[in-house]
Parts: structure tokens; C-alpha cells; sequence
């Protein structure tokens, strides 16, 4: 919300939350199993069997064996390519613990994703059924549906517990994958920290601590364990001692993966047959990491996004192998029900696994995979990619379409297209049958907080872009365009190092080379907003705006940046019209703080009631809610609402400087000094506190103490927002001794 001027004290303006990462945890051992009935705990007695006869007898033939109730791991890395590990051949990969696994257990060469984004493919993992199928299509705009069976919902009603264990913002609850968990834990989104470019993740091993305390809890009932790690995306940033250990950031990431696996991974090893359990360890994609000129992941689906890892351990069920048949990560939900001695309640794409794993055996022979990336048709106007490998060939159906011998071709240089047409052509039915009766790839609208924490995390996306009257063609290939993504990640990489003008410029070359990207518009516009240009971000965002008129994005920090600029007025004609309508949580937001700015109090808390109304677990908008009364003078109700917040949300650093405000409007400023410290302590860069805190602290005469907070706000605070009072504090400073 826009600040009301005061003379000291002030209300907090709204800002888009964020998080910071948690500092990673060195790796250790696993407590010793005790009396609970966790993974690492139920043991089941073993025979003692003489031996000695055996070595005179022929080996049978390989069974399938299956066992009800075994405790389930199910371990999703994102981001891991196969070729990152040890077991698949990388040298000093430095994954001991994940090579382990896979010289015990069963590891398949050559699995690949359907998707190159985390939601969609999630989803796959979970339900067994394609993109196509369950309809999650990007991680922005799509939910996963209420109808499919997942593992959660089925084990579930199975008598088991469920906990999932999530580390990064893609997976968060409000996508849908919660369904049938008793326990999801995504607690690491923090509502109340930075902008809309700040990263939303945990790092791998504090997840693991939560998902191994639950584990630990005492229970009869056999376990549903998923744990996501996020470690390998970027921004790659791997802690010490991987760091120094590893050329590569990506591998340093990789393996600090791997060491904070441990607590879950090394009891279930040593316990062997013991452990009454299944683990399966999948990626949701992999990482270009420059090829193909990729950076990353979303807009191609080449081999090194699209193959990714995945192992199953179950020692009373499997011995070790190595599998070169086909899989895919849709067969991971029949594969662990069928080990259980279940079957899905309804046909799903995926196939069990269980007899190939066993046996080595294939009885379905070379199975076709389906794969698809989106993002840039979706949110970039450029065409869609599909595609399907079935033997060694891969087709990737384009407008310049692309076919490939892996066996021949593993790094797909050579395209085959004109020389082989019809093996092009056999490939291209196949991909209609396997596309037919799809779900329309349409994503819905989605709030502005949630693409700016997606967009945070790298995947740049606005509201849906249309193709052109004419369809797509040559010109819309991602292989033309992808130069323009690289210019995006060019710029987001000037703008984290502190070179916010070599961005813009960056962002400017962009619009001239291809001014439909709204995408593009949109980096501009935050980047002129830090840069202290409020009249070019507002140009900027009106321009994604008139390109994207459905982009809840653009609407939001529109409304956001007139707000800050002092047109409220404008806002509230902008957004207004919404307010009845929108299920969009951050316009509300926007519009309820215009509202209040031009007097309109009671619409501004019925505004925001309706945000309310819509996620009623965000206490930010509580926050809000007691800045409105708090402008209004009702101080009573004020408090009563920020302490709310802060019941729900113990580190809500703007509702801790409110109530140092309302503790300085009361006259007790040794209480306003207290929540003021709290709040710098909680989020040292809330400049509205640092304000406060170095200005109270020099009026009681203790300047000492008032510097460093009044040297940190002139130095740091955004001069769009603070320009006036950064002067003043200056002055201050000057004249101080």
C-alpha cells in the first residue's frame, strides 16, 4: 500500500512477499531406529536358511514378488540430469548415496519425463496419466484436477499415513497436488520477505529434517513418504564443501543433494532385506546446462532435459539390475502399486515396471514416450513443441520438425528429417494417436503473486499469448527465438549483480528485436521501477498490459506502481471495475490500497475481505487489513488484526513495524523500539522500519545507536519510494558527529 505520509512513523506500503533460502546443513547420520514405526524402524524377522545345497541347485527362474504394506520413499530431485550421477557414469559425480542406491536396486538407462516443467511432470508421477490426460500443462495457469487417483489419495485409503515434503514454490499446495496427503509441508513460502523476483525454495536438507521427524513419529500404520529437493535448479549457489569440490556450481548442487539424502537413504541401506520398504528416486527433468544454446529447461525437450534418473530400491522384492528397456516417469504409479499388490483403479498411461525390474524381461518391447514443452507457446507466442521417441528414434514436431537416431546420435546433432521422410512421417501419426483426445493446452488466469514466485524461480511467464491469424510458422520456432531467451536470463543476471542500467539496456534490445514478448515488457518495467523511473515502469506495464489484457501480472503491479507513484485515482479506475470479479488475490490487493489512499475506507476493507474470501491462509492481507485501520485512527482494531497475523505467521516482520507504529502513536516508545528491532531482525531490508527505528532512536538523542539503521535505509532503500527522506537521512548523517 502507499505510504501516508507521517512525520516518523509510517504504515507499511504492500509488497510482493518472497523468500530467502535457508542456509544448507552439512550432511550426517540418521538417528538409530527406535520403538516407532517409521521406514527405518519396522523390521520383520529372516529366516536362517543352510546354504550349503543351494550352490548344487539351477538358479530358478527370476519371480515377481509383491508385498502389501511395505513403507513407500518416493525421492523427486528436480532438475537432475541422468548423467549427474555416478551410477550413470559421470566421474567424481560425488553421489555416494544415490550410487548405492542404484548398485542395490534396480536402475533404469534410459527413462525419460513427458514434461520439461515441474508441475506437469509432478503430476505425472502422481497420477500415471500424461500432461495431456490430467491437463497440467506449465506451473503457471493449471491446477492439477480433483478427479484422478494418485498415489496419495490411493495408499491413503489403503490405512496409510501420507506426508509430502516439499522444497520449492512450483509444488506449492495451491496447485492441487496436495490431494490425499495428510501431511503436505511447503511452509518455506514466505509471504512476507522482497519483491517479485526473489527466489521461493528450501534447501534440500532442512526438507529432509522435517520428512525424517515425521517419519520418526510413532505409528502402527505403514508410511507414504514424498520428498521433493530443489538443490540442482537454479540459480546454482551449492554450499560448502561441495562448492570447492566441484568445477561445475550445477554438480556442487547435485551433490549436495546427494549428502542431505542421507538421514533418509543410509538407514534403509544398512537395514537391507530388514526394511520393509520401497524407495523410488525420479527427476522431474534435467538441464540443458548450453545445450542446444539452452540455459536451463522449459523451451526445448532435448536428451538432456528430457532423460532423466530413476531407481527403485525394495530388497525384498528386487535384485539388482540394470534395465535398458524404455521407461517413463507416467509408469512410476502403476509400478508402486503393483509392488503392493494393487492395481489402478483406472487405466492410466503408465505401465508397471515390476515384472521388467524383476525379471529384466520386456514384455510390451520398445513402448513409445510422449513429450511436450509448452512455456514458450503458452506465455511467449512461439509454437508449441511435441513429441515422441519410440526404439532409438525421436521426433520433436516443430515447424522446422527435427528427427533423431539416439543410438547413433545421443547429442541429436544430425537431423533426419529429409533424409528419412517416411520414418518422419510413421513417427508423426504415432504422436496424433498418442495426442488424441487430449486436453486443450489453455492456462487460466493466475494471481500475480504466484507468476511473480514462478518467475522468481526462472520461469518467466505472463498470461497466455495466442498464436497469429496464420498459425505458427519457420519465424516461430523456438530454435529462432531462443537467442531472445538467452538476452532474458542476460538481463536477470546484470540486474542480481547490481548493474540495473545493463539490464534495462539488455531488456531494451529485446523489445526492439521482438516488441509482442510481454514478457519482455514486464522485466522492464520491474527493472525502471528498482532503478527509481516510476513514470517508465507504469509505460512499461501498460504496454505488457495492452499486449496481454487478461495478464493478472501486469494489472496487479500496474495498480501496484500508480500506487506508488501517488495516482491512486488511477488504480482504483484500472482495477475497480475487478473488484466483484477477479479471483485474482494480488489485484485485490492493489485496488483495496488505492481505495484506502483516495479515503474510500470501507470499500477498501470490503476489498480485501474478498481477498480474504479467496485465500484465507495468506496473512499478508491481514497485514493489510490492519493498515487500513490504522489509517482510519482505529488503533484498537489495528492491533487486534496485526496480532492475528502474527499468530498465524510468527515472522511477519511489516506486522511487527505496525505495531511499532501504533506503540509510537501511544506514546510507549521503548515497546515501538522493541518491534521495530523485531522487524529489522526478521527482514533486514524492511525500509519503512529502518526509517522509523534511525529516526526515533536520533529524536531521543542516542545517535549511536540510530546509524547504522539510517546508513543501511540511505543506502538501500529503492529511491522510486523513498527519494524525499533518503535526502533528509543524508542530511542527517552529515551533520551528525
Amino acid at each position: 500500500m502507499a505510504r501516508k505520509k507521517k512525520r516518523q512513523q509510517r504504515s507499511p506500503p504492500l509488497r510482493t512477499p518472497s523468500a530467502e533460502p535457508e542456509p544448507a546443513a552439512a550432511p550426517g547420520k540418521a538417528p538409530e531406529p527406535g520403538s516407532t514405526r517409521a521406514l527405518t524402524a519396522r523390521l520383520a524377522a529372516v529366516a536362517t536358511v543352510g546354504g550349503a545345497l543351494l550352490l548344487f541347485r539351477p538358479a530358478p527362474p527370476p519371480e515377481v514378488r509383491r508385498e502389501a504394506g511395505l513403507d513407500v520413499l518416493l525421492i523427486t530431485i528436480d532438475t537432475l540430469r541422468a548423467d549427474a550421477l555416478g551410477s550413470y557414469g559421470r566421474e567424481a559425480a560425488g553421489t555416494p548415496w544415490l550410487d548405492r542406491l542404484a548398485s542395490r536396486g534396480v536402475r533404469f538407462e534410459r527413462a525419460r519425463a513427458h514434461s520439461v516443467v515441474t508441475l506437469p511432470s509432478h503430476a505425472t508421477i502422481l497420477s500415471g496419466r500424461l500432461p495431456t490426460q490430467h491437463g497440467v500443462r506449465d506451473n503457471a495457469g493449471f491446477r492439477f484436477p480433483e478427479e484422478p487417483e494418485t498415489l496419495a489419495t490411493r495408499l491413503r485409503d489403503q490405512g496409510y499415513r501420507t506426508g509430502a515434503f516439499i522444497s520449492a514454490f512450483p509444488l506449492d499446495s495451491r496447485f492441487g497436488l496436495d490431494r490425499g496427503f495428510d501431511v503436505y509441508e511447503d511452509s518455506f513460502v514466505d509471504v512476507d520477505r522482497g519483491g517479485a523476483f526473489v527466489f521461493q525454495e528450501r534447501v534440500g536438507s532442512g526438507t529432509v529434517a522435517l520428512a525424517r521427524a515425521w517419519l520418526d513419529e510413532a505409528s502402527d500404520r505403514p508410511t507414504f513418504c514424498w520428498v521433493h529437493l530443489y538443490d540442482p535448479h537454479f540459480p546454482y549457489a551449492p554450499p560448502e564443501p561441495f562448492a570447492s569440490r566441484h568445477a561445475s556450481e550445477y554438480q556442487g548442487e547435485v551433490a549436495a543433494a546427494d549428502a542431505a539424502l542421507a538421514p533418509l537413504l543410509e538407514p534403509l541401506l544398512d537395514a537391507g532385506e530388514e526394511a520393509r520398504a520401497l524407495v523410488v528416486v525420479a527427476a522431474d527433468h534435467g538441464e540443458a546446462l548450453g545445450d542446444h544454446g539452452e540455459s536451463s529447461h522449459g523451451i526445448f525437450a532435448y536428451e538432456s532435459t528430457l532423460r532423466v534418473p530413476l531407481l527403485l530400491y525394495a530388497p525384498r522384492l528386487l535384485e539388482p539390475r540394470v534395465v535398458e528397456s524404455p521407461a517413463r516417469l507416467a509408469d512410476v504409479f502403476p509400478t508402486v502399486l503393483d509392488a503392493l499388490g494393487l492395481a489402478p483403479a483406472e487405466p492410466v498411461a503408465g505401465r508397471s515396471l515390476l515384472e521388467l525390474a524383476a525379471t529384466g524381461e520386456d514384455p510390451e518391447g520398445d513402448v513409445a514416450t510422449y513429450f511436450e514443452a509448452l512455456t514458450g507457446a503458452l506465455f511467449r507466442g512461439w509454437a508449441p513443441l511435441h513429441g515422441v521417441v519410440q526404439g532409438s528414434y525421436k521426433l520433436v514436431d516443430l515447424p522446422i520438425p527435427e528427427l533423431y537416431d539416439l543410438g547413433r546420435d545421443p547429442l541429436e546433432q544430425r537431423n533426419l528429417v529429409e533424409s528419412e521422410p517416411e520414418r518422419a512421417r510413421a513417427l508423426r501419426q504415432l504422436l496424433g494417436e498418442l495426442r488424441a483426445g487430449e486436453r486443450r493446452a489453455e492456462a487460466g488466469r493466475e494471481d500475480a503473486e504466484t507468476l511473480a514466485r514462478l518467475r522468481a524461480l526462472g520461469y518467466v511467464a505472463g498470461a497466455p499469448v495466442p498464436a497469429g491469424e496464420g498459425g505458427f510458422g519457420p519465424e516461430d520456432d523456438p530454435k529462432r527465438l531462443m537467442q531472445l531467451d538467452a538476452m532474458l536470463d542476460r538481463s536477470a543476471g546484470l540486474e542480481r549483480r547490481g548493474d540495473l542500467a545493463g539490464a534495462i539496456e539488455l531488456c531494451e534490445e529485446l523489445i526492439r528485436r521482438r516488441p509482442s514478448m510481454a514478457a519482455s515488457w514486464l522485466r522492464l518495467g520491474y527493472l525502471r521501477r528498482e532503478a527509481g523511473d516510476l513514470p517508465g515502469a507504469i509505460g512499461a506495464m501498460q504496454r505488457a498490459l495492452a499486449l496481454t489484457p487478461q495478464d493478472t501480472t501486469a494489472l496487479s503491479l500496474t495498480g501496484v506502481y500508480l500506487n506508488e507513484a501517488g495516482r491512486t485515482r488511477e488504480t482504483v479506475e484500472l482495477l475497480g471495475p475487478l473488484a466483484d470479479t477477479t479471483e485474482d488475490v494480488e489485484v485485490l490487493v492493489a485496488l483495496g490500497a488505492a481505495q484506502a489512499q483516495e479515503g474510500q475506507i470501507q470499500r477498501s476493507l470490503a476489498t480485501f475481505a474478498r481477498a480474504l474470501r479467496l485465500d484465507p491462509s495468506n496473512p499478508t492481507t491481514l497485514v493489510n487489513v490492519g493498515t487500513v485501520h490504522l489509517m482510519a485512527g482505529d488503533l484498537t482494531q489495528a492491533t487486534r488484526t496485526f496480532r492475528e497475523a502474527l499468530s498465524r505467521k510468527p515472522d511477519l516482520a511489516r506486522a511487527e513495524n505496525s505495531l511499532g507504529v501504533i506503540a509510537a502513536r501511544q506514546g510507549r516508545p521503548a515497546d515501538a523500539v522493541a518491534h521495530w528491532k523485531r522487524a529489522v531482525e526478521l527482514n533486514p531490508l524492511e525500509f519503512d522500519t529502518l526509517f522509523n527505528l534511525g529516526s526515533l532512536l536520533r529524536d531521543q538523542g542516542r545517535a549511536g545507536e540510530a546509524r547504522p539503521f539510517l546508513l543501511r535505509f540511505a543506502d538501500e532503500a529503492p529511491p522510486a519510494l523513498y527519494a524525499a527522506d533518503i535526502r533528509k537521512v543524508r542530511r542527517w548523517l552529515s551533520e551528525a558527529p
